[in-house]
């Protein structure tokens, strides 16, 4: 039988908790403190933790933050006696599975211990299956393109990212390849059959989004119906409204378990939540693992690989488009221009150049004019480390050798141009 303990410093509290909880198939166990509860944790290694907020001398939030240093994957459930969610949201942002704002019903508190559970046996599962890492680093790099620092480390993250079922929000500008990230979670799940059910917050009407997402009573409509054992992507979580953000927390709390949750914001959504315009539970809920997936104007250096790798897929009428060939010049205005859309604009313009050109090697003068207009490119200031040399020496060529042009472009004293 599942195992519980029980943090509280008034016994009443245990005895009407073992009264509720053990004819449901819970185990229970009692400290009175969270010091003896850690200890009790350490050598005992229980289920779940069902730790009371407002203790001393180690308040509930304090065990929760040991407990999560100690074993990552403790499951653990906080009550909370105070009226507003304040104490509630700290205990999400810091960790703990869910909830239990006092007075609640049996009911809800024996709900909520078998969604621990649930949660629990998942994690079981997939040690004991061997899931952890599932997807091997040379499946990401394959989608995601770039040996930059930032994509290194971005690659890391990701293959730490599979082995853990906790919701991830992905940050990032429009084209920075949030799905793509998405995609690559979902297919961590060893499951081949589950559903990877992707919607856009800043396309579905409210009445669409209540009736797939939220359904009836909380409990969650077709589309989370849908995701069951698979994954829930929601798209620019930024664009729900805080009626429908409120009623989404209730639905998360009932049903996100069940599936993997995977949100994309282009916002900053601790600075929306900080200025009231997002929801704070919904995002310590859904903020708890964040990715940010960097501009391509930061990894500018990743481009080339890039470019290969696209235009050898392009369909050209031709030639074979893996014997393409970008000059110099062209690889160079490639890289200064600044790219808002991203890695999307990107390969859009490969795609579009790759399949068009009747000439194998392709020239600067052959993209499109916006990338050759030397107001989209950077200062200097702003252009890659140890590549200067190259920059100024390609802005002074645009310029047709006005000094004083490349200068101002590049945001630097004439004297420095040779």
């Amino acid at each position: 039988m599942p195992s519980v303990l029980i943090v509280d410093d008034l016994l009443s509290i245990h005895e009407m908790l073992e009264a509720v909880i053990q004819p449901t198939g819970f185990v229970t166990s009692f400290a009175t403190d969270g010091e003896k509860a850690l200890a009790r944790y350490k050598s005992e290694k229980f289920d779940l933790v069902l730790a009371d907020i407002d203790m001393k001398p180690m308040d509930g939030i304090t065990l929760l933050k040991h407990l999560k240093h100690y074993d990552p994957n403790a499951v653990i459930i906080i009550m909370t006696a105070y009226a507003s969610t304040e104490s509630a949201v700290q205990a999400l942002k810091f960790g703990a599975f869910d909830y239990l704002q006092k007075p609640f019903r049996v009911d809800e508190l024996i709900a909520t211990l078998r969604r621990g559970i649930e949660f629990k046996e998942f994690q079981n599962e997939r040690a004991l299956m061997g899931l952890t890492p599932s997807v091997r680093a040379d499946d990401i790099e394959h989608r995601l393109l770039g040996q930059s620092a930032v994509m290194r480390r971005l690659v890391q993250q990701i293959r730490k990212l599979a082995a853990v079922r906790t919701p991830v929000l992905l940050q990032g500008e429009v084209g920075t390849g949030k799905d793509v990230v998405a995609e690559i979670l979902h297919a961590a799940s060893g499951a081949p059959e589950a559903q990877f059910v992707r919607i856009d917050c800043s396309l579905s009407s409210e009445s669409s989004f209540r009736e797939g997402v939220l359904g009836q009573n909380g409990t969650g409509g077709a589309w989370v119906q849908q995701a069951k054992g698979g994954t829930l992507f929601l798209q620019h979580l930024q664009c729900l409204s805080l009626a429908v953000q409120r009623e989404l927390v209730s639905v998360l709390r009932n049903t996100a378990h069940g599936f993997r949750l995977i949100c994309a914001t282009t916002e900053d959504l601790e600075k929306m939540s900080d200025e009231g315009r997002f929801h704070d539970e919904l995002f310590y809920r859904v903020a708890s693992l964040p990715v940010v997936l960097p501009p391509l104007r930061d990894r500018a250096e990743d481009i080339p690989v890039i470019v290969k790798h696209y235009s050898a897929k392009a369909a050209n009428p031709h030639f074979d488009s893996n014997l393409i060939e970008f000059t110099d010049d062209a690889m160079a205005v490639l890289m200064a221009y600044h790219w808002p859309g991203n890695l999307t604009e990107l390969i859009q313009v490969i795609s579009k150049v790759a399949t068009a050109t009747e000439t194998r090697v392709i020239t600067s003068s052959q993209l499109p004019l916006r990338l050759r207009e030397l107001k989209h490119w950077p200062p200097l200031s702003e252009y890659l480390a140890g590549q200067e040399k190259q920059y100024i020496d390609l802005v002074l060529h645009v310029c047709r050798n006005d000094k004083a042009a490349a200068a101002k472009v590049l945001g630097i004293d004439e004297s420095r141009i040779g």
